[in-house]
């Protein structure tokens, strides 16, 4: 069975319900309009009057991700950058993402996430634990000295 073809208004509408349902970016959208079988030609009008109609916004996505997987996944920094290029998301909309993360909050979560790391690994040795504690940390997206020095607050 094949779908049946939606008009462009249809098209649109479904999109509107789909960016008022969560902030959404540019490529997911796309990727949207292609589930939907529109015509390639017609996203760049489509997308435009999402804009227009400020149903898309991509600094507002680029804002909300950024915050909601700091506080939600407790992310760093470079994997929600990482994660946002990845949604092409441009640079501008990125950068201003990243400083609107509050600074205190981010220190807590990086203190929280050292602490629980670092004593769930009790019976390694200390520079074991604090490696593999840094490593994790690294891993989930926070910046070197920050970690460093985070894991050296915590080992003392």
């Amino acid at each position: 069975m094949h779908k049946r073809k939606l008009t462009k208004e249809q098209a649109l509408q479904k999109l509107r319900h789909y960016c008022s349902y969560q902030e959404r970016c540019q490529s997911e959208v796309k990727i949207k309009l292609y589930d939907l079988g529109i015509n390639k030609n017609e996203y760049d009008e489509m997308i435009r009057e999402l804009v227009k109609e400020e149903y898309l916004n991509e600094e507002r996505f680029a804002r909300a991700f950024a915050v909601g997987k700091l506080k939600i996944k407790e992310w760093g920094r470079k994997k929600i950058q990482f994660a946002l290029k990845e949604k092409m998301v441009k640079a501008d909309s990125i950068q201003k993402a990243i400083e609107q993360i509050i600074e205190e909050d981010y220190l807590a979560i990086l203190q929280k996430l050292a602490r629980e790391k670092f004593t769930s690994l009790n019976s390694e040795q200390v520079m074991v634990r604090k490696k593999k504690t840094m490593e994790y940390l690294l891993q989930r997206g926070f910046e070197f000295d920050l970690v460093r020095t985070t894991v050296e607050s915590i080992s003392n």
